[in-house]
């Protein structure tokens, strides 16, 4: 057996699959044009295992490692595509960019801090007002000391 044959094959499988990872948009074909590309490499690694006569067969061990690996692969994946699909209602990777969950009201993104008043853009989320008597009504650990009185209306 020559080994240009199976080598012509092998990148031809790999090449499918990689425009398969980057055109598709369904999670599913996605994740089947990552086994075809594993695949390719299984079909390299026995193809010159038994070209170069190893003894130890090292080719073929390596893709018995690759076949339970990628069933390993293939079981979490569609696991987090089924948890995917029970949050989001699709498996459409460009409907999953997101990281933020999806409201009710708004769409899939959270809310625009400046229209929070208890949100603040730089320090984050603002504390609870202070009890009386305690410093003028400090609302933020990282306020400056001379914010409190312009707040209430005091002068320095």
């Amino acid at each position: 057996m020559h080994v240009v044959y199976p080598a012509v094959v092998s990148a031809l499988l790999f090449s499918i699959g990689v425009y398969g990872v980057l055109a598709r948009r369904n999670t599913i074909l996605v994740l089947m044009s990552v086994e075809l590309m594993l695949n390719a490499v299984n079909l390299n690694l026995v193809a010159f295992d038994v070209w170069l006569r190893d003894r130890l067969h090292s080719g073929q061990v390596l893709t018995l490692f690759v076949i339970v690996i990628a069933a390993a692969e293939v079981g979490l994946g569609l696991a987090i595509i089924l948890a995917l699909y029970r949050n989001r209602r699709t498996v459409d990777l460009d409907r999953l960019r997101d990281l933020a969950e999806p409201t009710a009201a708004g769409g899939g993104t959270a809310q625009d801090p400046a229209q929070d008043p208890a949100q603040d853009p730089v320090r984050g989320p603002l504390r609870g007002s202070a009890p009386a008597g305690s410093g003028g009504g400090l609302t933020d650990p990282g306020q400056a000391v001379s914010e409190p009185a312009t707040r209430s209306g005091e002068t320095s």
